[in-house]
């Protein structure tokens, strides 16, 4: 038997705290001149893009926690500021996690939903909205309205996936939970094309079997055009092997072509990506031996990352360096897109050819149910990959920052793609309004806000239009 990670027992918030909170944020809400935008007044961000900060903001500083969990029911109310690092230790006390939970620690859960995630369970359970049962959302009115999947503002439920707190914000949000045992086991599959990846995707979707052992998360990297991998994740494993650690020394991504199993416990599993930024951690020389063995393992983290990048974004001292090098310039290529499963062989090569990054995370989903969400339409019962590549690329002569992005962005519509919102977008108006379902989005504008106290969706997106 081994000896189990001590997860600190985690304070539940409270229905008291919660309602002290609201009335807080409503305050500042008040507060907000009537011709001010209505903003969060927050510091950090997952996201990959100017974020203009608000001088004065809703204070959503006591809406972080995990207000209750319902084991029985297997629910949690959670509020929306509350990061997944928070509700995962919450939920594992129970054997229990969210049905989605996104690769990053500190990724909220009003987070995901307005903006959408993804993970290893998405074959099965869809994108983090699909297990919302009901949300509190802030309007641009000042209202707090319930919003589910039948009640009167049942048009809010479903606009608010990918609506960017144009639309409102989540103070509370009820979502499903699913069991998971205490170690996740892993199979790493090696394939010689993405073809017979892509074949062995489609199997799996469909029977959440692979060679008679079950699935419960799948996803993988794609290396070269004849090295791939899928990552198979047994949630129940019948053997009992001691965990891996890939905290210290070892980093997971190298893992996955070296060994054919290994098992993590369920917190390491779920944050198996998040120690090293899937691989981004080596632009920072956090994978150099030498370096990882005094670089802290508390700032062993996806936010920290997140930070330098935000200080090299700042100074460009990176840049700077390359410049007296003599080097290209470099033009920043971070993405998810998601392409239909069945072009995923024409994805690839095209962006071998046109982009040239890798490796490239692979994470395939499906929606739930037999429903659309407007703003993000994806097809019900269509399997879909989700291709994600962060880096940067050489602006060849010729060529002007932001043309790899822009090229990205015009082939995914022909390979009836999309792409997630949280970086850069290049999109001109009327092919964003397009792609990101406009007329519904205008009505549901129209509706809960009809001052336009909240930023517009188009603008907080195309920062780079």
């Amino acid at each position: 038997m081994f000896d189990k990670k001590k997860q600190p027992s985690v304070e539940l918030a409270g229905e008291a705290a919660h309602a002290s909170a609201v009335a807080q944020l409503r305050a500042s809400f008040e507060a907000i001149p009537a011709d001010a935008t209505v903003r969060l007044a927050k510091k950090t961000s997952n996201l990959f893009r100017p974020r203009e900060k608000a001088k004065v903001g809703l204070d959503v500083s006591g809406l972080t926690g995990v207000i209750s969990i319902d084991a029985d029911a297997r629910t949690a109310d959670v509020q929306g500021m509350c990061t997944y690092e928070n509700l995962v230790d919450a939920t594992l006390e129970h054997g229990l996690m969210p049905l989605v939970v996104p690769q990053l620690r500190t990724i909220t859960l009003g987070g995901a939903v307005t903006g959408l995630g993804i993970e290893s369970t998405s074959f099965k359970n869809g994108l983090p909205h699909e297990s919302v049962l009901e949300m509190d959302i802030l309007t641009g009115t000042g209202e707090l309205l319930t919003a589910s999947p039948t009640n009167e503002h049942a048009d809010l439920f479903r606009a608010f996936p990918n609506s960017y707190g144009s639309l409102g914000y989540a103070t509370r949000l009820r979502i499903e939970l699913q069991p998971i045992g205490d170690l996740v086991e892993t199979r790493n599959v090696r394939f010689a094309s993405v073809a017979a990846m892509t074949r062995a995707i489609d199997a799996i979707v469909e029977t959440r079997e692979w060679q008679g052992e079950r699935v419960d998360g799948l996803d993988g990297m794609i290396v070269s055009k004849d090295e791939a991998y899928l990552v198979l994740a047994n949630f129940f494993p019948e053997t009992r092997r001691r965990p891996s650690d890939y905290t210290g020394q070892n980093i997971f991504y190298k893992s996955i072509s070296e060994l054919d199993r290994d098992t993590l416990s369920a917190h390491d599993y779920i944050w198996r990506w998040d120690t090293d930024w899937f691989w981004c951690s080596d632009a920072f020389f956090a994978q150099n031996p030498k370096v990882r063995r005094v670089w802290p393992r508390k700032y062993r983290r996806s936010d920290f990352y997140h930070r330098i990048v935000g200080w090299e974004n700042r100074w460009g001292f990176a840049a700077k360096i390359d410049e007296m090098r003599g080097e290209l310039p470099r033009e920043r290529v971070v993405q998810d897109v998601e392409v239909p499963l069945e072009q995923l062989e024409t994805f690839m090569p095209w962006f071998d050819e046109h982009v040239g990054m890798t490796p490239v995370w692979v994470c395939p989903l499906r929606l739930r149910g037999d429903d659309a969400w407007p703003l993000y339409q994806l097809e019900p019962n269509r399997t879909y990959v989700n291709v994600g590549f962060w880096g940067t690329v050489a602006i060849t002569p010729g060529r002007s920052d932001g043309d790899v992005n822009r090229d990205i962005e015009a082939v995914l519509p022909t390979m009836h793609g999309h792409k997630s919102l949280y970086s850069d977008v290049y999109y001109d108006a009327e092919t964003f309004e397009e792609l990101y379902g406009a007329a519904e989005y205008r009505r549901m504008k129209t509706k809960y806000d009809p001052q336009g106290r909240l930023p517009e969706f188009a603008d907080k997106m195309r920062t780079h239009a």
